[in-house]
């Protein structure tokens, strides 16, 4: 059973009157520092345990199944009951209903700024500073640690993304996280045409759609296509294009990575409205698929596993579904084809992790057990096993990958099964089932995936690993490199050819907008979304110039300035953080 210790004040440090509502006054915080060190942690435990584990990042709700639960209870005779806010819909009424009933989960990962805070305030996360003395894994990134606990007279909170690399080193891997990738097969059949401004991608990608109209699966094939369930303050694929001239959102502001420029994006000549243009006119030209005003990212993604679409916002999406290695053998796949005036932007790595951490909750009846789960996600054997596969996880040792006679990390048959070809049915011994069904569903990375293993002297990332790379040389890729001067990966080519602007991860997190500037958000953003795109398919261009007027009229008569006001100051303030971690870390 959990603890007694003393109830913190809900009135001490600003607790919002909305969670006041909820009924916080009935919680109470779980063990604290004062109780002194705790005992190293066990290496076994006996009896098995369900912890809740509230995730505000899962996209899977249960028990999770599978390798990683199996996982999880040999090393901790545990089951993980995932809850997912995101599955259970509504927004915030899971989280709200839980935090009003005192008891949000045994382990919470949630939002560092106002979440974090209030959960703290209102006691429904305890103090591990006893049992961090034990937590040798996460404490590799006390800095980190330390940083996101300031002021907090205890350690609550355990941020994700930490890492030992630079602020103002990419935290990506062999890839950015934006960039325009493109079906390279075709793009090689059209004769691989120099492409100078992101207009002059549209006649490339009008090529390579007339050379295949019609995908493998029978389906038709479109340059583009996009969806809407990203949607927030704009249109979310409208954004995408942005970040290929260095621009990331603050709100309504476009923010250059060096903060060098600001953009409100309702001004005429920003990148945003640029970008909706961009769709006009390749909708004129019949290459954006009809289907995408009503479509989500997974009917997306299984078109591209289909091949019907030619172009991907980001090297994530289109060769995870694309570049099997049976596709790949044929020189079939996704391919950056760098835009000449291109700047991509990166982000640094988080000097002190990224927005989400997790916390151990105050009601956990063994809260020891949980912060050694925890512990281990910080591991070399956990970073392996829990981060996304999309970021490189290479799954655990002894599966997946082995070191191999050399001591350097290799993928296993099955690995590659697993993670390069149709999927693999994993053994019994480690749980059976399909390996892709039995990945972690928390859904979080808690070292990136650059950082090095300290057990092996290489990058978590298997994607890095000169094994891997040397092992996936097909023709596709050795067609790629051909081309683009004889570069291994695409960051090489990015950093060797200045086309990416780092913005130093300084893990800023904007404050709490009151609610005046909320709700003219809310107003605001729902006009946005809504006009951003009827213009992507307007009749004719005369009608996007009305739409476009409309929308910037009804904005700025909603209270648009307000809103602007707010994220400018905001994306200056980042930047000022950004600039600060720079001189600091280098």
């Amino acid at each position: 059973m959990s603890r007694p210790v003393a109830r913190r004040s809900l009135l001490a440090g600003g607790l919002s009157l909305p969670l006041l509502g909820l009924g916080l006054s009935s919680c109470s915080s779980g063990p604290g520092a004062e109780e002194g060190p705790a005992t190293p942690f066990p290496t076994a435990w006996d009896d098995q345990a369900t912890i809740d584990v509230f995730d505000g990042l899962a996209n899977q709700m249960g028990e999770q199944p599978g390798w990683f639960g199996h996982l999880v209870a040999d090393e901790f005779a545990l089951t993980l009951n995932v809850i997912a806010p995101n599955v259970a819909g509504g927004g915030d009424t899971l989280y709200n209903t839980r935090v009003a009933a005192g008891e949000l989960g045994d382990l919470v990962l949630t939002d560092v700024g106002q979440k974090l805070d209030e959960l703290i305030e209102g006691g429904l996360l305890m103090d591990v500073s006893s049992l961090y003395a034990n937590m040798d894994s996460a404490s590799r990134f006390d800095d980190a640690v330390q940083k996101v606990n300031e002021g907090k007279d205890g350690i609550y909170a355990i941020p994700t993304q930490v890492s030992s690399l630079k602020p103002t080193e990419p935290s990506e891997g062999i890839d950015p996280t934006f960039g325009p990738f493109v079906r390279w097969d075709l793009y090689k059949e059209v004769g691989y045409p120099e492409i100078g401004t992101l207009e002059d991608l549209l006649p490339v990608l009008k090529e390579m759609q007339d050379v295949a109209p019609e995908a493998d699966n029978g389906g038709r094939v479109y340059a583009l296509s996009l969806f809407n369930d990203w949607d927030g303050n704009y249109m979310n694929n409208a954004k995408q294009p942005c970040c290929y001239y260095g621009y990331d959102e603050v709100g309504f502001v476009l923010a250059k990575a060096d903060g060098s420029d600001y953009q409100s994006i309702l001004d005429s000549d920003s990148l945003y409205v640029r970008v909706l243009q961009w769709f006009f006119d390749a909708n004129q030209m019949g290459l954006v698929d009809p289907d995408s005003t009503t479509q989500n990212y997974d009917s997306l993604f299984s078109k591209m596993q289909g091949g019907q679409v030619l172009f991907s916002f980001w090297p994530w999406q289109g060769q995870a579904a694309y570049n099997s290695e049976a596709n790949m053998a044929e020189g079939k796949g996704f391919m950056i084809a760098p835009l000449a005036d291109q700047k991509i932007f990166s982000y640094g790595a988080p000097a002190f992790g990224a927005r989400q951490v997790f916390g151990v909750g105050s009601t956990a009846e063994d809260p020891e057990r949980v912060a050694a789960f925890l512990d281990w996600l910080y591991s070399p054997a956990g970073v392996y096993s829990n981060s996304s596969q999309t970021m490189g996880a290479a799954g655990p040792q002894g599966l997946t990958w082995e070191l191999n006679d050399d001591g350097k990390p290799e993928l296993t048959d099955f690995g590659r099964d697993a993670l390069l070809g149709d999927g693999a049915t994993v053994p019994e011994e480690w749980g059976g089932g399909s390996y892709t069904d039995g990945a972690s569903w928390l859904n979080v990375t808690t070292v990136l995936g650059n950082d090095e293993d300290p057990e092996t002297g290489h990058p978590f990332n298997y994607k890095m690993w000169e094994t891997y790379q040397q092992s996936v040389s097909n023709p596709l890729t050795e067609d790629w490199a051909g081309v683009m001067g004889g570069y291994a990966t695409t960051m090489e080519y990015l950093n060797d050819n200045d086309m990416v602007l780092v913005a130093p991860g300084a893990s800023y997190v904007a404050p709490q907008e009151s609610s005046e500037v909320e709700t003219i958000r809310n107003q605001v953003k729902a006009v946005i979304v809504e006009n951003s795109w009827k213009m992507a398919f307007a009749s004719d261009q005369a009608t996007f110039d009305a739409l476009l007027k409309d929308m910037q009229e009804t904005a700025e008569g909603l209270g648009y300035q307000t809103v602007l006001d707010v994220d400018m100051a905001n994306a200056e303030e980042q930047n000022a953080l950004r600039e600060s971690v720079a001189a600091e870390f280098g």
